[in-house]
C-alpha cells in the first residue's frame, strides 16, 4: 500500500501577508473573525510593515495595514513614471559636436564621425545623421498587481547580496515553512537518512529583475555590466537550488517540474509521488515567483491578458481606475492582476509523522495533470481541465463516497479574464452535474491576492488550510454579480464568505484548480485534516493516535511558540551561506553505504535487484 503524504507545514508570503500561523488567509477573511482573532494577524502585518514596533495596534494603524496588502496599486515600480527609450535618427543643417570620456568610446568609430582627443576625454564631430536613444518617461497601461505587503523587504532579513527579489522571497517562503513544523529540521534528519529528502522548487517565469535575467539582458544595451551570479541566478530551478545549499543542506532529491502557472502542483505531484512510493520521507515543496515588472507584465498585456486601466474604467464607468477590484472572477471582466509570492509546504510520509508529532494540517489525495491535445492558440484552454477536475472529483468519491464528494469546493483557477470565467465554469459545471453534486461552492482568491504565475496553486492551498482552521470559505469581495455567460446550474460561484463548521468540518476535501498557458491543466484533491486523521486512525489503531496527541502537545506548543516570535518580529530566517560545506575528504565510501560528514546516517548502498523477474 501506498504512504499517505502529510502536509505537516507550510509557510511563505503573497499580498495578504504572512502564511504560517494562516494570516495570510485572516487577511482575507478580517471582517468575519473577531477582534481576538485577528490581534495577531494585525501585530505580524504591522511589524512587517514597518509601521509599528508595539504589540498593540489601533484602527489607524490597521487602516494602514489594510490599505497596503491585498491587490492595490502597483509599489514595485512607479506605473506614471516608466523609464522607456527610443529609437532616433538627429539631423541638423551644421555639424553636431558633443564631447566623450575616451574610454566610452565606441570600439567601432562610425565613418561619419570625428574624433579629438582631450586628454581622458573626446570631442565628437558628427556630419550628417546620427542615431540615438531618447530617454522617455510613459505611464503604463496597467497599475493595478498583487504585490506584498507594503514596506515589507525580505532581502533586508539575511545576508542577501545582489539577490533577485524571487530568491528573497524563496529564502523567506522556506524559512516561515521550516518555522511552522514545530521542530528543528536536524531533529528530522536525526530519524531519516540524508537522501530521503525531496526539494521541489522553482519559478515559471524564472529570475527577471534587475539582478539576473533582466539586468543581463538589458545590460549592452542600457550601459550596464553583466555580474557573474546573473546567470546562474535567473534559472528556473534556482530555488530549489537556494533550499539545498543554504537553507537545510539536503544531498537529497531535486528539481523543479514546471507547467506555466500549474506549475505548484506539477511539484506538488513531484513530492506526493516520492513520498508515496517511498523514495523520500520528507518533501519540500513550492514555487516563489517575483513578476510584477514592467518588463514582463508588457509581454502579457500585448496579449490582452492584463487587466487595462482603461478597461477597468470602462466597466464601472467611472473616470477613477479601483485597483483594489482589479481581479473579477467570473463577472463582467477584463483580465488578470499580475502578483508576487512565495509559497512552500513540508510533506512527510504518516509513519514519520506519527512518529515524532508532527503537525498535520491535510494530506495530498493526488494531483492529475493532463495536456490539451491539439489546439490553434498556444495560449488558449482547451479540453485538458474536464480530465484533471474529473479525475480528482472521481478520486473524492472513492475515497470519500457518494455523499462524502459533496461534501467538497473547488479552489478555482479563476483568473478574472473573459475566456476564463466561461471555460471554467463550464468545466466545474459539467463535473459537478455528472457526478449529482449540487451548489458546489466555488472560491477564486485571486481576487484578493492577483495571480502569482507559477505560485498561484500554492496561494489556493495555503488558503484552503485557513479553512480547516477558522471555517470560512473566502468569497469573491471584488464582484457586484455573475457574469450572464458563465455556467453554474449546479455551481455556488461564492460571492459571499461561506461558512463550514468552526473548524471548517463541513468539507472533507478541496479541489485546487489549475489552468496554465500552453495546456499545463492541474487538479489536486488535498484532504482536510479531520478526514485524515480518521484515516490515519484506521491505519495505525488507537495506542498509535493516542502516542501521537502525547508527542503533538510538544509540537504545537513549540509552533504557537515560533509564531508569537514572529508576529514580534522575531522570526528565524535560515540562510547558510558557506557553513558546513563539505569537500571529497567529507566522503568515505563502501559497497554497502556512503557517509557524509555532516550527517548521522549513511546512504545505504545495499540494493536488491528490482527487475528480478526479468533476469
Amino acid at each position: 500500500m501506498m504512504k499517505l503524504p502529510l502536509i505537516v507545514g507550510f509557510g511563505g508570503m503573497n499580498a495578504a501577508g504572512r502564511s504560517s500561523g494562516f494570516h495570510s488567509y485572516k487577511r482575507m477573511v478580517a471582517d468575519v473573525l473577531s477582534d481576538a482573532e485577528m490581534a495577531s494577524t494585525w501585530q505580524d502585518l504591522s511589524r512587517r510593515m514597518g509601521l509599528s514596533d508595539s504589540d498593540a495596534v489601533n484602527g489607524d494603524i490597521i487602516a494602514a495595514i489594510k490599505a497596503g496588502t491585498l491587490v492595490r496599486r502597483i509599489e514595485s515600480f512607479d506605473p506614471d513614471n516608466l523609464l522607456y527609450q527610443y529609437k532616433a535618427t538627429l539631423q541638423s543643417n551644421e555639424a553636431i559636436t558633443f564631447t566623450l570620456r575616451k574610454s566610452k568610446l565606441p570600439t567601432k568609430i562610425p565613418e561619419n564621425w570625428q574624433v579629438e582627443e582631450l586628454g581622458s576625454k573626446v570631442t565628437i564631430t558628427v556630419t550628417g545623421e546620427l542615431g540615438a536613444l531618447l530617454e522617455d518617461r510613459v505611464a503604463f497601461p496597467v497599475t493595478s498587481g498583487g504585490n506584498i505587503p507594503s514596506g515589507f523587504d525580505p532581502s533586508k532579513l539575511y545576508q542577501s547580496r545582489f539577490h533577485p527579489r524571487g530568491l528573497t522571497l524563496t529564502v523567506y517562503g522556506a524559512s516561515d515553512a521550516l518555522n511552522s513544523l514545530g521542530m528543528d529540521w536536524e531533529a528530522i534528519l536525526e530519524h531519516i537518512e540524508p537522501d530521503q529528502v525531496s526539494v521541489y522548487a522553482g519559478s515559471a517565469l524564472a529570475q527577471v529583475d534587475e539582478y539576473s535575467l533582466s539586468g543581463m539582458l538589458a545590460a549592452p544595451l542600457t550601459g550596464g555590466r553583466v555580474s557573474s551570479k546573473m546567470m546562474a541566478l535567473s534559472l528556473a530551478e534556482m530555488p530549489a537550488d537556494f533550499i539545498n545549499g543554504y537553507v537545510i543542506n539536503s544531498i537529497g532529491t531535486t528539481g523543479t517540474n514546471m507547467g506555466a502557472c500549474a506549475t505548484f502542483l506539477y511539484n506538488l505531484r513531484q513530492g506526493m509521488n516520492d513520498i508515496q512510493q517511498g523514495h523520500s520521507r520528507v518533501a519540500i515543496v513550492g514555487n516563489a515567483e517575483a513578476p510584477v515588472v514592467a518588463d514582463i507584465m508588457e509581454g502579457f498585456r500585448v496579449m490582452g491578458a492584463l487587466a487595462e486601466d482603461a478597461q477597468l474604467k470602462a466597466l464601472d464607468g467611472s473616470e477613477e481606475v479601483d485597483n483594489r477590484r482589479a481581479c473579477r472572477p467570473f463577472a463582467e471582466n477584463a483580465g488578470f492582476t499580475m502578483a508576487e509570492a512565495a509559497q512552500f509546504v513540508v510533506l512527510m510520509d504518516d509513519e514519520l509523522a506519527l512518529t515524532l508529532g508532527a503537525n498535520i494540517y491535510g494530506s495530498v489525495a493526488d494531483v492529475f495533470i493532463n495536456a490539451d491535445a491539439n489546439k490553434k492558440s498556444i495560449s488558449a484552454p482547451g479540453v485538458g481541465n474536464y480530465v484533471t477536475v474529473a479525475k480528482a472529483t472521481a478520486l473524492a468519491k472513492a475515497i470519500l463516497g457518494p455523499e462524502g464528494v459533496k461534501q467538497t469546493y473547488v479552489q478555482a483557477h479563476g483568473t478574472g479574464t473573459p475566456q476564463n470565467r466561461v471555460t471554467e465554469s463550464h468545466i466545474l459545471n459539467e463535473v459537478a452535474k455528472t457526478f449529482e453534486i449540487d451548489h458546489w461552492p466555488v472560491a477564486a482568491i485571486k481576487s484578493y491576492v492577483g495571480h502569482s504565475m507559477s505560485c498561484a496553486p500554492g496561494d489556493q492551498l495555503v488558503a484552503s488550510l485557513g479553512v480547516w482552521q477558522y471555517g470560512w470559505i473566502p468569497g469573491i469581495p471584488t464582484i457586484d454579480a455573475i457574469a450572464d455567460d458563465v455556467h453554474q446550474s449546479h455551481l455556488n460561484i461564492l460571492t459571499e464568505h461561506l461558512h463550514v463548521g468552526e473548524k471548517g468540518e463541513g468539507m472533507k476535501a478541496v479541489i485546487l484548480n489549475a489552468k496554465g498557458f500552453g495546456g499545463n491543466n492541474a487538479s489536486g484533491l488535498v484532504l482536510s485534516p479531520q478526514q485524515t486523521m480518521a484515516m490515519l486512525a484506521n491505519k495505525h489503531g488507537e495506542q498509535t493516535m493516542a502516542d501521537y496527541q502525547q508527542k503533538h502537545r510538544v509540537v504545537a506548543a513549540h509552533t504557537e511558540a515560533n509564531d508569537r516570535a514572529a508576529c514580534r518580529g522575531e522570526e528565524v530566517i535560515r540562510y547558510h551561506f558557506g557553513e558546513s560545506v563539505m569537500n571529497d575528504q567529507s566522503v568515505t565510501m563502501s559497497q554497502d553505504g556512503i557517509q557524509l560528514s555532516q550527517f548521522s546516517h549513511a546512504i545505504p548502498l545495499n540494493f536488491d535487484n528490482p527487475y528480478s523477474d526479468y533476469c
